[in-house]
């Protein structure tokens, strides 16, 4: 494996010199700066695997890194099956692409399985009542029929298992995590669920050591600069199995020092500074500031952060980015014209260039959308930080 501090073909190493830097540098690899993707789903496949349990923070992850992408075209592409959705990894819901879904399940559904044990011994959700249910999903789903979450608790009910309480909810991720069942298309405004046989009819399947390279290689060239244990939190693999992927694609990666701790990136990846400042509304749980266990590229050292400023007091949701760094919160409203109000809350007022970077993302809201978008900014909660 090659070794640099501050140089090597890429360019990376000569930005990479501090906080500031890393936080531009992931901009980069996950394409929220630079060239975007030509397509939600070259999206996805770069990033392997997106966080989902909120749909539409979800959908505007993806078009912020997508190429002319709207929020209509990803619900065709949901609903087509082009993007999944799925437990896997930490676990909670991911949009994956059929094509990976197969390996992902075989790579992390067992240490997900083996996390949740206690938690199934308190449901009373013994080996032989999650194999009944899973036979109920299979009958209930054969044919192409696709049911919602209320529908299969009714199957459930019919084979004699009550769905009560949060035995539903986990009897249907155990479903996902054994490949059964994944996402149908939706109903309206509600999710449905569909045999994974017949969602997907062919998809990779690898090697266990094969697969943790893949998914070692996917990380670092998607969200590096990173960490082993940034891999880690977000893979839900362990430090050996991380550890052994790195050496594994070690000739693919550079390994660059900052403030004493070890990264890995891609080699070959993009070079070159943007212009500042460049602002985002990221969502909720978006690949940037959920993908990391160590989040500190995330915050301005002169700025500090207050739980209370975000929504349910973390920097999981939505959050105002200037080059990267966290300068604020937001929320979007809608209004009685159908269009969007996005309320931009900041922990200390912004440059002139800041407001237009923020008004810029806005304005890309608008476009993937569809909608006219208005970002208005309340005075800061410490205006003289």
């Amino acid at each position: 494996m090659r070794f640099s501090v501050f140089g090597n073909k890429s360019g990376l190493g000569n930005v990479a010199r501090s906080m500031k830097d890393l936080a531009v540098s992931r901009l980069r690899s996950q394409r929220l700066i630079g060239p975007p993707f030509e397509s939600p789903v070259d999206a996805v496949r770069r990033l392997t695997a997106v966080q989902s349990q909120d749909y539409a923070a979800a959908k505007w992850a993806l078009g912020q890194r997508s190429r002319g992408a709207t929020d209509a075209e990803i619900d065709r592409l949901f609903d087509r099956g082009d993007i999944l959705r799925t437990h896997v990894m930490r676990p909670t819901w991911h949009f994956v692409l059929p094509e990976d879904i197969r390996w992902l399940l075989a790579l992390t559904a067992p240490r997900i399985r083996q996390g949740l044990v206690a938690r199934h011994r308190m449901l009373e959700l013994d080996a032989q009542t999650i194999t009944r249910a899973s036979a109920a999903f299979a009958k209930g789903l054969a044919g192409g029929r696709h049911l919602t979450r209320l529908e299969l608790g009714q199957v459930l009910r019919a084979a004699r298992i009550s769905p009560e309480g949060q035995r539903l909810p986990h009897l249907l991720m155990l479903a996902e995590l054994d490949g059964l069942i994944a996402s149908g298309p939706r109903r309206g405004k509600q999710f449905t669920y569909a045999l994974l046989a017949e969602r997907v009819l062919e998809s990779r399947n690898l090697e266990r050591a094969d697969a943790v390279a893949e998914l070692t290689r996917r990380y670092f060239l998607s969200h590096g600069p990173a960490q082993l244990q940034d891999l880690v939190w977000w893979s839900g693999l362990t430090v050996a199995d991380v550890r052994a992927g790195i050496k594994l694609i070690g000739p693919s990666l550079e390994h660059i020092a900052v403030d004493g701790r070890d990264y890995w990136f891609d080699a070959d990846g993009p070079a070159g500074r943007v212009a500042s400042p460049v602002g985002h509304l990221l969502p909720n749980f978006d690949e940037y500031t959920v993908a990391y266990r160590d989040r500190s590229s995330l915050v301005h050292p002169d700025l500090p952060v207050e739980p209370g400023l975000f929504a349910f007091g973390s920097m999981l949701s939505n959050v105002v980015t200037i080059d990267g760094r966290v300068r604020g919160a937001w929320r979007r409203m809608s209004t009685a014209r159908g269009g969007v109000q996005v309320e931009v809350r900041v922990i200390k007022p912004l440059e002139s260039s800041e407001v237009t970077a923020v008004e810029e993302s806005g304005l890309r809201m608008s476009q993937f959308l569809e909608l006219p978008v208005a970002v208005g900014f309340q005075k800061p909660r410490h205006p003289t930080i």
